[in-house]
């Protein structure tokens, strides 16, 4: 099946892209859910002393969100730089109740590509988002993951439920956290410049020395990759690369740490995600795997909140389970978790689905890492979740007809979708 844009056609272009840079000397500790991000986040937060820097997809207005709002004004209040950037599309139904809880706190908000007049709909820009959850506090403290700043049980189309949400975070120490600060400078940069962007070049422009200045706002647009030290004093097993998924260079980085670490697979491909339609060299290389004897388990979306991209993952099961790949579905609450482990020792979670809008258009941060412990924990965590889920034996959609026009329909929806963004070619 083939549906749009454009991936490496052979295993050697992945070689011209960024590749992870491992860093050693880190902590990452495993946070399950919102009941064990946010009392972390807000503690955090609480005794930060310099700065904290926050961007998130969704701010919402509940209580477990107004909660991380006011530790974010306590700290601005007792002098620390708060930066908070949030995404115009995800967070603006609460956005004004979220200024009002910082307004008088010296607690500075911006908002990324906003939706504020009725033509901001129609910019084709506007279907690239920041769907990163980044935060980081006086660059020593750092947390990753897919958990937005709302309550687990609070589902924006559906409501309250009785269970949370699966998903995960991760809160991290060591040199991978200046990677992640790095990142959120630069988000909060590209959100307030293209706001007033004609001041920042008028600026520039009348500055005495322009062409300096404009490398300086440059440099501060950018995200950068890690670059690993030339030598590193590590007493810690625990070694993490900070990925970023973005429009400018490093388009592919998440896609292609995950299908390199699947690719070297030898015993399990463990991997879960609310939003599956991968691109042709993604399930190729899962096939793969699954036919020299590797464990490929998928852990998707049981309770569905959006019917098309239920669909979407649901018109591959019969690929899927031809070669052997095992599909799961979660059933207790909707399911949100991003995360991956291979073997014994290569995990990831992080903000990026496997679909076109996360592998191809959003902002997105994953964090990968090498560690047994973490890696087994996570695995645990996966094992836990499987128990409760259904296993899939029988694809919705059979060989034939309906499954060709299934496959067609969800192909032909989504290169419209990916070039009213801009994008083009193969998928």
């Amino acid at each position: 099946m083939s549906s749009p844009t454009d991936p490496p056609q052979h295993p050697a272009a992945w070689y011209a892209l960024p590749q992870p840079q491992f860093l050693g000397g880190n902590d990452a500790r495993l946070l399950r859910g919102g009941d064990e991000y946010f009392p972390m986040l807000i503690a955090a937060i609480d005794a930060a002393l310099h700065e904290v820097w926050l961007a998130t997809y969704i701010f919402h207005d509940d209580s477990a969100a107004e909660d991380v709002a006011r530790a974010l004004a306590r700290a601005a209040h007792r002098g620390v730089r708060v930066r908070l950037v949030v995404d115009g599309f995800g967070t603006h139904r609460a956005l004004p109740q979220l200024q009002r809880w910082l307004a008088g706190s010296g607690a500075s908000l911006a908002v990324f590509r906003p939706l504020e007049r009725w033509w901001n709909w129609l910019q084709p820009g506007q279907l690239r988002r920041l769907h990163t959850k980044l935060c980081v506090v006086d660059g020593t403290h750092g947390f990753v993951g897919g958990i937005n700043i709302i309550d687990d049980r609070n589902d924006l189309s559906h409501g309250f439920g009785d269970a949370p949400r699966l998903d995960f975070a991760v809160a991290l120490r060591g040199p991978v956290v200046a990677p992640i600060e790095q990142t959120v400078r630069a988000m909060w940069t590209r959100a307030v410049f293209g706001h007033d962007w004609r001041a920042e070049v008028l600026s520039v422009a009348r500055s005495a020395e322009p062409l300096t200045q404009a490398r300086r706002l440059l440099s501060r647009l950018r995200i950068l990759p890690a670059r690993a030290p030339t030598s590193v004093d590590d007493p810690h097993p625990v070694r993490a690369a900070f990925l970023v998924r973005d429009n400018l260079r490093q388009r592919r980085s998440i896609e292609r740490a995950y299908i390199e670490a699947i690719r070297n697979a030898v015993r399990r491909v463990d991997l879960v995600c609310p939003y599956f339609y991968p691109g042709r060299s993604f399930r190729r290389v899962l096939i793969k795997a699954a036919r020299r004897g590797v464990c490929v388990r998928l852990l998707l979306q049981g309770k569905v909140d959006y019917r098309f991209a239920g669909l979407a993952a649901r018109v591959l099961y019969d690929e899927l389970l031809a070669e052997g790949v095992q599909i799961h579905e979660y059933q207790p609450a909707f399911l949100h978790a991003k995360a991956a482990v291979v073997d014994e020792g290569w995990a990831t979670l992080g903000s990026s689905n496997i679909d076109p809008l996360s592998l191809l258009l959003n902002l997105e941060a994953n964090v990968a890492i090498l560690d047994e412990g973490f890696a087994g924990e996570l695995a645990q965590a996966f094992e836990s979740a499987l128990k409760q889920s259904r296993q899939i034996t029988v694809a919705p959609f059979q060989k034939g007809a309906l499954a060709v026009l299934g496959r067609g329909f969800v192909a032909w929806v989504a290169r419209w979708y990916l070039r009213m963004a801009g994008l083009s070619g193969r998928y």
